[in-house]
C-alpha cells in the first residue's frame, strides 16, 4: 500500500526558487542614507569658493561681520548677504530665498593674511570678529555622531532576537510559542506514572482511545468530544495528567500557558492563536494543552474600558474551537483552578464538552502517590506508607512529593543509608509547619505558657468523643511562625463531619486558650489563630451547613474561589449579619465555657503533662497516653490486629 501511494504522488517536487527578503538590508540603507545626507547635504546655507581677491573685496565692500580662518585647511570663511554678493559674482546666481551665503577663500600664508586684515582693521575698513579653527575633528565627528547611531542600530538588533526568540525575531512575535512534544523529543509519562487519580484517569480513557483507534468511533457515528477542561486546586495533577494521556495515546503534544498569548502588541494573542491551530491540524491527531487557561479565557464584562487585547485573544480561540472539521483529530485540554471565572461561551458543550475534577487525593490515593515517589528512594523496614498518608490529610500530589524528597534529604543529615518512618514523619511537619528553629530559645516563663498552651489542645481532644488522637506535641518553634503545635493522625480518614464533631472540634480549639486563663490568670496573643480558624468553622456551621437552631436551613453565604482561596461571602442584609454575628459570638463562647470546664476537672493531669513537655520539649502521642491513662487510672489499651480495644 505505501508503494502505491508512492507512485501516485509527484516525487519530492522542486519548489521554485524564492530569495529570502531580509529586513537587515532596510536597517543598512536607512543607516547609509543618514550618514551621506550628513556629509554631503548643507546644513542650512549654500556655499561658493571664490579667489582671494574677491574676498579681499567683500572685507572692503564691507559686506561681512564675521570671519573665520581654518588654520588646518589655510582658508577663511565669510557669510555674506545676498544682496552684496550679487556684485561679486559675474553670472547671475539663484539663492532659493536665502538671504546670505557663505563663501570660502584659500589664502598662502596665514601670517600674510593676518597682516591684510590689520591693515584693514587700522583704517577701519574691516571691524567685524575674527575667530580661528583647527579643521574638522574626524575623529570627534565619528564619536559623537556615527558611534550613537551604530548603537541604536545595534540595540535594536539585539532587541529583536531577544523577542522572538526562537521565533525568529520581532516581526515574527505573532508565531505560537508552544512547546512541541513528537516522536524526536516524545513524552515518556503515561497513566502508571500518574497516581491517586483514578476517576480522573477514567474520563481520560476516551480521549486516548479516539487517538489510538479513531476508526472505531466514527463508523459507528460517534463524536469524540473536542475539549476536556481539567479543573482542580494547584498541585493536584492536572498538567501531569494531560502529559500522560499524550504519553498514552503516542501522539503529537502541543503545550502552551495562557500567559504566553498575551503580548505588549495589539491582536498577537488572536494571532499565536491561529497559528497554534494551524500547526496543530498539521500534526493532527494531536493534543493542544494550555495551562491556567483562566489567563485568556475570563468572562468578557462588556463594559468600556475592558481588555479588548484579552477579548480579542479569547474570540479566535472560541472561533478555532468551532471551525474545527467533524473528526479532524485534534483535541484541546486545558487546566484551571478557576471555573467560575471562566467565559460561558469558552465552556459550553461543543467546545469544552467535559469537565474532569482533579480532587485532592483520598487516603488511597495519597498512598498510591507516595509509593509512586518513593520508588528511586532507599527506605528501611520501619516506613509505613498508610500511616504517613493518614497524616496528610488534604495534601496534594505535590506536596507529597515534596515530603519524600524532604525525607531523603534528613536521612543523609542524619547519616542513615535510607529513610526511616521518623524522617518521614519529619519531613511531614517541616511541609506543615517549617523546619525547626534552634536558634530562637524561649524564656522559662514562655515555655510554661506554650507548654500549657499546647497540652491545654491535646487533654481536651484526648478526652472528647469526637477528637482525632495525638501523634505529637512540641514546643519547639518552627520557621512558619509556630511556637509549638498538636499533631493529630485520624484513625480513617472521613469525608463528613457531623455538628457534634464541629462543635468538639471547637472546645479543642479552645483548650490552649482556656489553659492559659486557668493557669496563668491571663492570656496573650499566642492564640490568634485559634480564635481566627474557630470564628470560620462557627460561621460556616451557620450560614453553609444549616446547624443553628436560630436560623435553620438557610443559606446565608456562597464560596468563591473553590479551588483557591475559598472565601465566602454572604448573601443577606445587614440585620441579618448583624444576628449571624451574635450567633457566632454565642457559639464560640459556649465552646470557650466547656473547655475551661474541662481543663479544671483534670488540672492535675494537665500540670503533669506540662512538667514533662517543658522538660522533654516534645513528647509522642505514646507518651501522652501512658501519662494520661497513669494519672487517670484507665486500663492499658487491648490490640488485637490492627485494632486497638479501649
Amino acid at each position: 500500500m505505501n508503494e502505491t501511494n508512492t507512485q501516485n504522488k509527484p516525487n519530492n517536487p522542486q519548489k521554485p526558487f524564492k530569495p529570502k527578503f531580509n529586513f537587515y538590508w532596510i536597517y543598512l540603507a536607512i543607516a547609509l542614507f543618514f550618514i551621506a545626507s550628513y556629509f554631503l547635504n548643507d546644513n542650512s546655507q549654500m556655499s561658493r569658493e571664490v579667489p582671494i581677491s574677491k574676498f579681499q573685496n567683500v572685507l572692503a565692500d564691507n559686506c561681512t561681520k564675521k570671519i573665520t580662518i581654518d588654520k588646518t585647511a589655510g582658508s577663511i570663511e565669510a557669510e555674506v548677504d545676498t544682496a552684496c554678493a550679487a556684485t561679486l559674482f559675474e553670472k547671475k546666481i539663484d539663492y532659493k530665498g536665502q538671504k546670505t551665503i557663505r563663501i570660502k577663500a584659500n589664502f598662502g600664508s596665514i601670517a600674510e593674511m593676518e597682516k591684510q586684515l590689520a591693515d584693514l582693521r587700522t583704517r577701519g575698513i574691516y571691524t567685524g570678529e575674527v575667530t580661528y579653527k583647527e579643521g574638522r575633528n574626524y575623529l570627534s565627528f565619528i564619536l559623537w555622531n556615527i558611534v550613537p547611531f551604530l548603537f541604536i542600530i545595534g540595540l535594536f538588533f539585539f532587541l529583536n532576537r531577544r523577542m522572538g526568540g526562537a521565533g525568529g525575531g520581532i516581526f515574527s512575535v505573532g508565531k505560537s510559542k508552544a512547546q512541541l512534544f513528537d516522536k524526536k523529543n516524545g513524552i515518556k509519562i503515561t497513566f502508571k506514572d500518574v497516581a491517586g487519580l483514578e476517576g480522573a484517569k477514567e474520563e481520560v480513557q476516551e480521549i486516548v482511545s479516539f487517538l489510538k483507534n479513531p476508526k472505531k468511533y466514527t463508523d459507528l457515528g460517534g463524536k469524540i468530544p473536542k475539549g476536556a477542561l481539567l479543573i482542580g486546586p494547584p498541585g493536584t495533577g492536572k498538567t501531569l495528567l494531560a502529559k500522560a494521556v499524550a504519553g498514552e495515546a503516542g501522539v503529537p503534544f502541543f503545550s502552551m500557558s495562557g500567559s504566553d498569548f498575551v503580548e505588549m502588541f495589539v491582536g498577537v494573542g488572536a494571532s499565536r492563536v491561529r497559528d497554534l491551530f494551524k500547526q496543530a491540524k498539521e500534526k493532527a491527531p494531536c493534543i493542544v494543552f494550555i495551562d491556567e487557561i483562566d489567563a485568556i479565557g475570563k468572562k468578557r464584562d462588556g463594559h468600556i474600558g475592558g481588555n479588548d487585547e484579552r477579548e480579542q485573544t479569547l474570540n479566535q480561540l472560541l472561533t478555532e474551537m468551532d471551525g474545527f472539521e467533524g473528526n479532524s483529530g485534534v483535541i484541546i485540554l486545558a487546566a484551571t483552578n478557576r471555573p467560575d471565572a471562566l467565559d460561558p461561551a469558552l465552556t459550553r458543550p461543543g467546545r469544552f464538552d467535559r469537565r474532569v475534577i482533579v480532587e485532592r487525593p483520598d487516603l488511597k490515593g495519597r498512598v498510591a502517590i507516595l509509593r509512586v515517589h518513593s520508588k528511586g528512594v532507599h527506605m528501611d523496614e520501619t516506613v509505613d506508607l498508610e500511616a504517613i498518608g493518614l497524616a496528610t490529610s488534604g495534601a496534594v500530589g505535590s506536596d507529597l512529593a515534596n515530603m519524600i524528597n524532604e525525607a531523603a534529604i534528613l536521612a543523609v543529615k542524619h547519616g542513615r543509608q535510607a529513610v526511616s518512618q521518623s524522617d518521614l514523619f519529619e519531613a511531614v511537619e517541616v511541609v506543615l509547619v517549617g523546619k525547626e528553629k534552634k536558634d530562637r530559645i524561649m524564656n522559662l516563663k514562655e515555655r510554661r505558657i506554650v507548654s500549657y498552651h499546647e497540652v491545654g489542645h491535646a487533654l481536651i481532644s484526648a478526652i472528647q468523643k469526637n477528637s482525632e488522637p495525638v501523634q505529637k506535641i512540641t514546643i519547639v518553634p518552627r520557621t512558619m511562625g509556630a511556637l509549638g503545635y498538636v499533631m493529630y493522625v485520624p484513625e480513617e480518614e472521613t469525608y463528613l463531619k457531623s455538628d457534634a464533631e464541629l462543635e468538639d472540634m471547637l472546645v479543642s480549639i479552645f483548650g490552649g486558650r482556656a489553659a492559659e486563663e486557668i493557669v496563668f490568670g491571663s492570656v496573650t496573643t499566642g492564640a490568634a489563630n485559634d480564635i481566627e480558624k474557630a470564628t470560620s468553622i462557627a460561621r460556616a456551621m451557620i450560614t453553609q451547613y444549616g446547624m443553628s437552631k436560630k436560623f435553620g436551613l438557610i443559606g446565608l453565604a456562597t464560596q468563591e474561589d473553590k479551588y483557591l482561596s475559598g472565601r465566602t461571602v454572604m448573601n443577606c442584609g445587614d440585620d441579618t449579619a448583624t444576628e449571624v454575628d451574635k450567633e457566632v459570638m454565642d457559639m464560640l463562647k459556649v465552646a470557650y465555657e466547656k473547655a475551661k470546664a474541662i481543663l479544671r476537672d483534670n488540672r492535675k493531669v494537665m500540670d503533669k503533662l506540662a512538667e514533662f513537655l517543658i522538660e522533654k520539649e516534645t513528647i509522642t502521642g505514646k507518651e501522652f497516653m501512658e501519662i494520661l491513662r497513669k494519672e487517670k487510672g484507665l486500663p492499658e489499651p487491648v490490640k488485637i490486629g490492627k485494632a486497638i480495644l479501649v
